[in-house]
């Protein structure tokens, strides 16, 4: 059963403009966000310094002035900071209960090995547990990511096939899964890669029920406006669109393009801001990279 902030929540991803802020690096990608940020490997010892740091970095994003549910509508967070505080309130609490900012948990263990020129997602043992722990910080939804390098028909199919299984248990749990089939924008068969993708998405979304609403994050397509049946489908509460490795600029670029389409970005968003700006450079970096984001979301 939903709650009262859950419905409110989805009620918000209906109806407002806005776009996801894809704050969820974990692991393997930390390292890069925290260099990025201006910290460098030399200021963590351990796992744990380095989860305290980026929590410090998500911090300092999520409770600046520019960050709040005026322009944006989600974000992204990884277990780790789901298990921590912001300013006294569990993370989750603090997005939706003092921004406004819907929050959503990314859910995957990582990508498995290549094969047929994709890479599964690693198998989800807890996921339930994980669930329910989501359900009891009024979590709205869930993110979980495999990778398409090639335009192998028969990887495509296992890719889109494991993120709607897992879609399932997630809607049963009472959430919306955002489902990430991400093409690497570096493959040589990009466009036959999301053709094949988008003729696969569109035969599951034709399967599920009426009620089971899901989100897709999508990457920028080659053609404009590619995924716009997946936009309009009935089951489709959202699809958003992952930076992937493109700067903002040529991100926002592109997202502008693709109407209907909002952004997820994660490097994009966050380029540009460090550790050591003050906090009015720091302020006003982030509030230029929210509002490009934000207007090139409203096409």
């Amino acid at each position: 059963m939903a709650s009262q902030a859950q419905k409110d929540m989805l009620e918000k991803v209906k109806t407002k403009p806005g776009f996801i802020a894809a704050l969820d690096q974990s692991g393997g990608s930390t390292p890069k966000a925290l260099k990025l940020y201006g910290v460098s490997e030399s200021e963590y010892a351990n796992d744990d310094e380095m989860f305290a740091k980026v929590h410090e970095m998500r911090t300092r994003i999520i409770t600046s002035n520019a960050f709040n549910g005026d322009r944006i509508l989600g974000a992204i967070l990884f277990e780790n900071t789901l298990d921590r505080e912001i300013n006294g309130k569990s993370s989750a609490h603090y997005l939706w209960q003092e921004k406004q900012v819907v929050p959503f948990l990314k859910v995957d263990k990582g990508l498995a090995e290549d094969v047929n020129g994709v890479q599964l997602m690693k198998p989800m043992p807890g996921l339930d547990t994980l669930l329910e722990k989501a359900n009891g910080q009024d979590v709205f939804g869930t993110k979980m990511r495999s990778v398409i390098k090639l335009a192998n028909p028969q990887g495509i199919k296992d890719v889109v096939g494991q993120q709607f299984e897992v879609a399932k248990q997630i809607l049963a749990a009472g959430l919306v899964p955002i489902i990430e089939p991400e093409v690497d924008i570096n493959s040589p068969e990009k466009a036959e890669a999301e053709a094949l993708l988008r003729d696969e998405l569109l035969a599951h979304l034709d399967g599920l029920d009426s009620e089971q609403l899901v989100m897709l994050k999508l990457t920028l397509p080659n053609e404009d406006d590619f995924y716009k049946v997946c936009v309009d489908h009935k089951n489709v509460l959202k699809v958003v669109a992952l930076s992937g490795g493109y700067n903002r600029q040529d991100a926002n670029d592109k997202l502008s393009k693709n109407h209907g389409m909002i952004a997820s970005f994660s490097r994009a968003l966050t380029e540009g801001v460090s550790a050591q700006q003050s906090e009015a450079e720091f302020e006003a970096m982030l509030n230029d990279a929210i509002e490009s984001i934000y207007q090139a979301s409203k096409s």
